[in-house]
């Protein structure tokens, strides 16, 4: 199950970046946080950019919405999506298979 905290700003949860895969994807949930996949290579903030864009465009919000609050050089991330709450991000989850 995706571990999501909701703040006064929105909603926080963990990342799991697989940076250089094959396409963009979401790959589940492991140990709390949600597995992403992307193509884009793990230098100079790629796979930050491409993780935001990823889930802005997953959750339907401006990419301005969705922030990296810490993980920055990492593949585990804590990520805030500003005016969403826990069940639109747990939306985001039903849409895998969809």
């Amino acid at each position: 199950m995706l571990d999501i905290r909701e703040d006064k700003e929105g909603s926080v949860f963990k990342v799991r970046v697989q940076p250089r895969a094959s396409r963009n994807e979401l790959a589940g949930v492991f140990e709390g946080a949600l597995r992403v996949r992307l193509t884009a290579p793990p230098v100079e903030g790629a796979a930050n950019e491409a993780c935001r864009t990823f889930l802005a465009e997953r959750l339907g919000v401006p990419r301005s919405r969705v922030e990296v609050i810490s993980g920055h050089t990492g593949r585990n991330k804590l990520v805030r999506v500003s005016n969403v709450n826990r069940e639109q991000v747990l939306k985001l989850l039903s849409k895998e298979n969809g």
